[in-house]
């Protein structure tokens, strides 16, 4: 469900960023599902993190919102292949393994051949579709970092939180970050107001709320380097997606990138297995 959710995202911005700057509608995502998720926190008396615990949340949500999307979405908003952009994006499992020892999470072989094949499977995704230019690929590994350091920083840092105030943090911090560098390199217009719209709605509902609280969940039920396996999964499902919704032909290199990303998903994920119920049930008595 975390995979098709977050992939969707590559879809609903390609309109977005044709109607408005991409910092722009940046700004607006993350200010929109802030507030509501923050309402959503206080109707249902969630507790709202403090101290220190509330300042690791915030430097997490400021790499893994502004930074990572700011950086994919102006990519994406300069007509960087959205395919290329989802590529970078699924190599993120390979960064963070590399720093894994961070977090005191030992690879073993069955898992290293699992991210192995889940790299695979991330360049056959696009292999046919790969264009390449200086200020996309800076972008994109600018995105890059954002993800692999703010999913590393929170699994080291506050490694369980409640999943409806931590998300409405993080949000609610990384809006002002990104309204300034809009302010300051970009100029805040929307031409159309019907595509802007539909493509903030998308992102707000559905990729800043629900897929974040699944992230954030599984980040509280399982190791970092586990977690970013499914990302291997990112660049072949949003092709299959962009061929159902926007009829974009299907490449058999995508279905072939699917097939060899779901095999490394699945070795990753079971070449060291967790006491899932134990931690869960942790990560259900910190939420309660």
């Amino acid at each position: 469900m975390f995979v098709v959710l977050w992939s969707s995202a590559f879809i609903a911005g390609i309109p977005g960023v044709a109607a408005a700057p991409p910092l722009l509608l940046m700004f607006a995502r993350f200010a929109l599902a802030g507030a509501l998720l923050a309402g959503y926190a206080l109707l249902t008396r969630a507790p709202w993190p403090r101290g220190r615990a509330a300042a690791h949340i915030a430097v997490s949500g400021l790499l893994i919102q502004a930074v990572q999307f700011g950086g994919f979405y102006t990519a994406l908003g300069m007509g960087f292949p959205a395919a290329v952009v989802s590529l970078v994006q699924g190599l993120s499992p390979v960064v963070i393994v590399l720093a894994t020892r961070l977090l005191g999470e030992p690879v073993t072989r069955r898992q290293g051949l699992g991210f192995a094949l889940g790299a695979a499977g991330v360049v056959l995704a696009v292999a046919d579709r790969v264009s390449l230019s200086a200020g996309g690929v800076l972008l994109c590994l600018l995105g890059l970092f954002g993800l692999s350091a703010g999913t590393l920083y929170q699994k080291r840092f506050v490694p369980r939180m409640d999943v409806r105030t931590g998300t409405a943090v993080q949000l609610l911090v990384s809006a002002p970050a990104v309204g300034l560098v809009c302010v300051a390199v970009e100029t805040p217009k929307v031409s159309d107001w019907a595509a802007f719209g539909a493509s903030v709605a998308w992102m707000v509902l559905v990729n800043s709320i629900a897929a974040f609280i699944l992230l954030n969940r599984m980040l509280m039920r399982s190791s970092a380097g586990r977690v970013s396996t499914v990302f291997f999964l990112t660049p072949s499902v949003t092709a299959v997606l962009a061929w159902l919704l926007a009829g974009q032909s299907l490449h058999p290199l995508a279905v072939a990138g699917l097939a060899l990303g779901g095999a490394g998903v699945l070795l990753a994920n079971n070449g060291a297995r967790e006491p899932i119920a134990k931690t869960a049930s942790r990560a259900s008595e910190e939420v309660t």
